[in-house]
């Protein structure tokens, strides 16, 4: 399963309503940390498979769900489930740490 380009308009019915654990980034195309995660998160989105979903949401198009969820700098990574926010991380990592901190959250 690739990533899911998430907008203001479906972050809650792609996120908070969605029935398995969703890791949502929070990016945007000038970022160069940013782009240093995404094919890391691309492979972990195919590892994953339906067990998890990976969202990336692009706070340039869509400055609302960023707000709501306190974004103040990015890349900013938030584990949803059940609707809620069980963990939450800032800034670029290798894709062995970001698969521990999932692991560890679901």
């Amino acid at each position: 399963m690739a990533t899911v380009a998430v907008t203001d308009a479906t972050f809650d019915a792609e996120v908070k309503n969605s029935t398995v654990p969703v890791v949502v980034d929070f990016w945007a195309e000038w970022c160069g940390p940013c782009k240093q995660i995404g094919p890391a998160l691309e492979e972990l989105s195919a590892e994953y498979g339906d067990q998890v979903k990976i969202v990336k949401v692009d706070v340039d198009s869509n400055p609302n769900s960023a707000a709501a969820m306190g974004v103040r700098g990015i890349p900013a990574l938030f584990i949803f489930k059940d609707g809620e926010v069980v963990s939450n991380r800032a800034g670029a990592a290798p894709k062995a740490a970001l698969q521990s901190w999932i692991n560890d959250a679901i």
